[in-house]
């Protein structure tokens, strides 16, 4: 794939005292550090994009059958949910800080995965930015490729536009087929919340590894 574009933005928010505390002391502790290799025992689901945080913590408190592995590059998401983790106690999740296509690419074996999460990436919204984002024919290959035979991709966001580019090109993909269901239920965040209020149609996308 080609890392020249990248699909995100190194924001410059503001990371607050106790997600500093959390990078500096937690990150150690819940983190994996790239290039480590992903490994587990349980059913494994790769969250690329976790954000703050609040809806990957809650679907593994919600599953102990699972772990879960958060990827995000984002400092002050990262120490929130660092943060949680270490309040709420959660055995089963696991931090990486880092871009997600090298992480799949060096760090998850070809096979491995039960699930993937995409929720809300961002959207890119100008045509001539299309090309940034995530969800593109090699992304897709990639995640064929890391993907057991069985496993989940779900996919969620609030651009119909983006929703319609998902679907084509997993549609195009010869190892996936769209399916009804996810592993496990997505639960509404603010963000997502706030969103619906004001009119924006969300769109919950489900594709099976062959």
């Amino acid at each position: 794939m080609n890392r020249d574009i990248r699909s995100y933005v190194l924001r410059q928010g503001r990371t607050t005292a106790a997600q500093k505390r959390a990078l500096d002391e937690l990150l150690p502790k819940y983190g994996i550090a790239f290039p480590q290799p992903i490994r587990s025992d349980k059913p494994l689901v790769l969250e690329i994009g976790s954000g703050m945080g609040e809806t990957t913590a809650a679907i593994a408190q919600a599953h102990p059958e699972t772990d879960f592995v958060a990827v995000e590059v984002h400092g002050p998401g990262v120490g929130s949910l660092l943060n949680r983790i270490e309040r709420d106690r959660i055995p089963n999740l696991r931090v990486v800080r880092h871009d997600a296509v090298p992480v799949l690419e060096q760090m998850v074996a070809d096979g491995s995965l039960a699930g993937v999460h995409v929720f809300f990436p961002d959207p890119w919204p100008k045509k001539r930015h299309h090309k940034r984002r995530l969800v593109q024919p090699a992304f897709v290959a990639l995640l064929a490729r890391k993907l057991a035979a069985g496993g989940i991709v779900h996919l969620a966001t609030d651009w119909p536009d983006y929703a319609e580019q998902m679907e084509l090109v997993f549609i195009d993909q010869p190892l996936f087929q769209p399916v009804k269901s996810g592993l496990v239920d997505r639960p509404q965040t603010k963000f997502e919340s706030r969103g619906r209020r004001l009119g924006n149609p969300i769109r919950d996308l489900y594709f099976r590894r062959r």
